[in-house]
């Protein structure tokens, strides 16, 4: 079930009810937290990534929040398709982190709002444990932007990687749980 939202043209990837349209690259797995309409990590290492469609020029808009202060995951965009190989969307997408702590060596490179490994944010914007944050990432061409929780954390990065791929959510390690709810794309 995918519903569009007619008075912003969002369209809902995830109804908060099951899988629909997702499958798991790599082990461990999301859990739905119905109360919450959410999708809560846990088990090891994976991808949750969007099925039905690949995009190309798009806002992506996300909610997400910790259990723990460190704890890990990302939201990846414009990957090829994994099958079961959660690494083939760290090879060929980008992430946009989620770790405050930037563990295990905390490079502004991989705290939370950065480029993975690429792009370090402008300023932490998260908000404290247990909250909801929310993600908007625009890619246009090869031009990136993160705005979390209305803050510009990535002004621009211009990318040299696929322009259109496949949207996914990581499921880190077996410690950290973190939730994903409203996700919904609008196509530029």
């Amino acid at each position: 079930m995918i519903l569009t939202n007619n008075n912003d043209g969002f369209v809902n990837l995830f109804n908060g009810l099951d899988h629909e349209g997702w499958y798991m690259a790599g082990p461990g797995r999301f859990q739905i937290i119905k109360q919450e309409r959410a999708l809560e990590s846990e088990g090891g290492m994976g991808l949750l990534w969007y099925t039905k469609k690949k995009y190309n020029d798009f806002i992506l808009k996300i909610d997400w929040k910790v259990k723990r202060k460190n704890d890990n995951s990302g939201v990846f965009v414009r990957f090829s398709d994994p099958g079961n190989d959660p690494w083939i969307a760290v090879n060929t997408g980008y992430e946009i982190q989620i770790d405050d702590l930037a563990l295990p060596e905390g490079r502004p490179v991989h705290k939370t709002g950065a480029i993975y490994g690429l792009a370090a944010p402008a300023t932490l914007a998260s908000k404290s444990v247990g909250e909801w944050n929310s993600f908007e990432i625009q890619a246009v061409d090869q031009n990136y932007t993160v705005i979390l929780n209305n803050k510009t954390v990535i002004p621009s990065f211009f990318g040299n990687r696929l322009t259109k791929g496949y949207i996914g959510i990581q499921n880190h390690d077996v410690d950290s749980h973190v939730s994903f709810r409203n996700i919904r794309i609008r196509e530029l």
